[in-house]
């Protein structure tokens, strides 16, 4: 029942019961300080669960009004003579709560950054969307934005509020869809949530803030206002020098880990290590090992760590399972101190279907298409970002550079690729939706790669991308403006997939399959590469590296030894997963740790000082970097001996001033006197045999050795090598003035 003091409210019944059920869609219109009929001030605050509340003076604190109770539900109203400054003082049944009255401010984004955020190019997104500490009008507090342009209805929850949507209603600024609100005294670090009230009226799951900066560690899913601090950084000279190199050109040698997985404290509940502690433990192993990146699984917030963060909902947010937002930073600016780049995996191509996440986020299909047949992934139990949106593409786009210039991350690897670029990726006859032109290409997701590197390459001319494309897409790292994607390099799948197969063979077979480990070479310059050995390799159970090696334990490790050293010889960029360098025997698991007790073992500590030592050879000789990209760095020396199963390589730096021949026998058979074609005379120093003892080998003795005027392999010189089973070698041959 309504008494006779709503009469001089100036409110409508209908607009009165909208209000305090929760739909009304205006609350400005409504609430804080209207002229009334009188010629004075009314000032409207919803307050459900106040027992009451007092008008005061903004300057002095002296109560100016008592406010009356218009509705049980918690409506009140008071009349002021005229506009002042004032503070609300809400009676609650337990406290007494000061603060000003959020609907006593004006509109709070720029039509600038609306008009940004509809065109799809506001890059600095998280400066208007999200929850930003801000001051206004002198006073502290949170400005809240949304974008979510159908719904009815949107509020802000939290802690500040007893997630009580009718508290804080928001503003909604037409035509961009966004909804906006400035709440007095809310501090960084307070727990918050979007209800929203869709186009039909029905109310949806509290949704957390897509572009948050901070999120709660899962199985929680608030988001959490983030600190407008800046993160003091250390690192110019790091960035400067970044920015001065080419990406193409410098040595690559990329650690892949799973921050969960890396370490766990057994004795602390098996706990995964912090970014403080990941800090000492990570990036000191990292550098003693010699890798130049670190390249993270995705530390983006995601709900299921089983996903391995492969399913993130926050884009924005490093997850809150290993620290804090500031605890990342401090991460990326301790591996720079140690010259140590870092990479993240991104995910652009997918999220999931929990409720509080992306999905159908205002009730429509908002970030996702709402046909299956181009919005819904089969295989991943996942949707698809609709790059047909303009604020779509936007998000995204923002969501890397955060990363590149908040987080002063050096590259991103972007994953799924492949799933992107074809609209019949995994799907069969009539389950996908051609293109205009009737093919299977997603031309939005062609353009939307063009334009993401195009602008981190503008802005961010530190960094380097990579894509997971698993297909013969063309162009994938030629420049957008000659018609590529605009990526610095892809993986190379078929290099990875080719390779493993044949030293998976028995080596009895391997002359069988010669063309597998040499095939690579074919099309090696056809786009840049990295050559992967990821965790997709090791999970689902494919095993580990060492047991997908034939034959017994010994034969085993020789056959991994060589396989890496044939790799750390191959053109190509490196990444190794975790736990590969040591030999791990089991296949990776992401609740336990890396097997670190195998090291104590010397044939896998041996294995540890390889591939520590291989990274010393590349990242110290030109000649094995310059061929990575550029085809005059590379000639092969030995190609088609399939009966023995040897192929060797020759690396040349740019101005062939020096050489690397790198020859390996996948045979557990010795090669004894081995003659290999080389162009010039001149002496050859041995840099690695991965059959020394100091790697667990058999500790066959090798020499140096002098070219011979003799014809080998179409070359007029060669040198005689003995070539120990199941090992590559490495011979430095230095140029004379």
């Amino acid at each position: 029942m309504m008494d006779a003091n709503f009469r001089s409210t100036g409110l409508a019944p209908e607009a009165i019961s909208a209000l305090v059920e929760g739909r009304h869609g205006d609350p400005f219109s409504v609430l804080g300080p209207h002229d009334d009929a009188d010629g004075g001030i009314v000032i409207r605050a919803f307050l459900p669960g106040a027992v009451g509340l007092s008008i005061l003076d903004g300057t002095s604190g002296a109560e100016i009004a008592h406010a009356q109770l218009l509705h049980p539900a918690g409506l009140f109203a008071a009349n002021l003579e005229e506009h002042a400054r004032y503070l609300l003082q809400i009676h609650w049944p337990d406290a007494i709560q000061v603060t000003e009255d959020p609907y006593s401010f004006g509109v709070q984004l720029g039509d600038l950054d609306l008009h940004l955020i509809s065109q799809g190019t506001h890059y600095n997104l998280t400066q208007a969307l999200g929850a930003n500490p801000v001051t206004v009008d002198g006073v502290e507090g949170v400005r809240f934005a949304v974008w979510a342009p159908n719904a009815r209805r949107v509020s802000v929850v939290g802690d500040f509020n007893a997630w009580d949507g009718r508290r804080h209603p928001m503003r909604l600024r037409q035509p961009a869809g966004v909804w906006e609100l400035f709440i007095p005294r809310v501090t960084a670090g307070e727990r918050y949530k979007y209800e929203i009230v869709d186009h039909t009226g029905n109310t949806l799951p509290q949704k957390a803030d897509p572009v948050a900066r901070s999120a709660e560690a899962a199985p929680s899913t608030a988001s959490i206002v983030a600190s407008s601090a800046p993160y003091q950084w250390h690192d110019e000279d790091w960035m400067r020098a970044q920015r001065a190199r080419s990406g193409h050109e410098q040595p690559i040698s990329v650690y892949e880990v799973h921050v969960g997985s890396w370490v766990r404290e057994l004795n602390e509940g098996n706990r995964s290590l912090d970014w403080i502690e990941l800090s000492q433990r990570l990036i000191p192993y990292v550098r003693e090992m010699g890798f130049t990146h670190i390249e993270l699984l995705p530390i983006m917030e995601h709900p299921f760590g089983g996903s391995w963060g492969y399913q993130p909902l926050g884009l924005f947010a490093p997850t809150g399972r290993y620290g804090t937002p500031e605890d990342f930073a401090y991460f990326v600016d301790r591996c720079h101190a140690q010259g140590i780049g870092v990479i993240l995996d991104w995910v652009p191509a997918h999220f999931p279907t929990d409720i509080w996440g992306l999905a159908r986020f205002d009730g429509t299909a908002l970030y996702e298409h709402e046909d299956p047949r181009e919005g819904f992934h089969k295989d991943w139990n996942t949707l698809i970002y609709n790059l047909g949106r303009n604020e779509v593409k936007g998000f995204l786009i923002a969501s890397a550079l955060e990363w590149l210039e908040r987080y002063h991350v050096d590259a991103l690897r972007v994953d799924a690729v492949a799933s992107m670029l074809y609209r019949d990726y995994s799907r069969n006859e009539g389950e996908w939706i051609p293109n205009q032109y009737g093919g299977r290409e997603n031309l939005e997701a062609i353009e939307f790669f063009k334009h993401l590197n195009s602008i981190i390459h503008a802005r961010c001319p530190h960094a380097f991308t990579v894509a997971e494309e698993s297909t013969a897409f063309p162009g994938v790292t030629k420049p957008p403006e000659e018609g590529g994607l605009g990526f610095d390099f892809k993986w190379n799948m078929g290099w990875m997939h080719d390779s493993l197969h044949y030293v998976e063979e028995d080596p009895v077979y391997r002359k069988y399959h010669h063309g597998s480990i040499t095939f690579g070479m074919v099309y090696a310059y056809t786009e840049r590469f990295m050559l992967p050995l990821s965790h997709d390799e090791v999970v689902h159970g494919k095993g580990s590296l060492l047991g997908k090696m034939p034959g017994d334990a010994w034969q085993k490790l020789a056959n991994l030894r060589a396989y890496f050293g044939f790799m750390w010889g191959h053109p190509g960029k490196k990444l190794l997963f975790m736990g590969g360098e040591i030999g791990q025997t089991s296949e990776w698991n992401h609740d336990a740790s890396v097997h670190w007790d195998l090291i104590d073992d010397p044939a896998h500590g041996g294995m540890q000082r390889l591939l520590r030592d291989l990274n010393r050879i590349y990242v110290h000789h030109e000649a094995m970097q310059f061929g990575d990209t550029d085809p005059q760095g590379f000639q092969w020396a030995v190609v088609d001996d399939a009966e023995n199963s040897v192929v060797a390589m020759l690396r040349f730096d740019r101005e062939r001033r020096s050489a690397v021949l790198v020859a390996s026998n996948f045979t557990p058979v010795p090669r004894r006197g081995y003659r290999i074609g080389v162009p010039s005379g001149g002496s050859w120093q041995l840099i690695l045999n991965t059959d020394a003892a100091i790697y667990g080998g058999a500790d066959t003795h090798l020499s140096d050795c002098s070219a011979e005027e003799i014809g080998a392999h179409g070359s007029g010189w060669s040198i005689v090598v003995d070539l120990p089973a199941l090992a590559t070698v490495m011979l430095l041959k230095k140029q004379t003035d």
